[in-house]
């Protein structure tokens, strides 16, 4: 048997099983009790500067400082 044939072998029976398990598990950790909150929060971001657009970091960060340059 080659080497491509062992791999191959490998892939097609363990590499699948691992893939599958892997992927619940990902499923289950997204889909937790515990994580309503962290959806939540995310699902929220496009609403959170509904009233007043978001400022730029740099310009807060200048009229902070009293800055004048710009």
């Amino acid at each position: 048997m080659s080497t491509y044939e062992t791999l191959r072998h490998f892939a097609d029976s363990w590499g699948l099983l691992f893939l599958v398990i892997f992927f619940l598990g990902v499923v289950v950790y997204t889909l937790r009790p515990g994580s309503r909150s962290t959806h939540e929060d995310i699902a929220d971001i496009p609403f959170r500067h509904e009233k007043t657009p978001a400022a730029n970091d740099a310009v807060e960060r200048a009229q902070a400082n009293g800055d004048q340059h710009g």
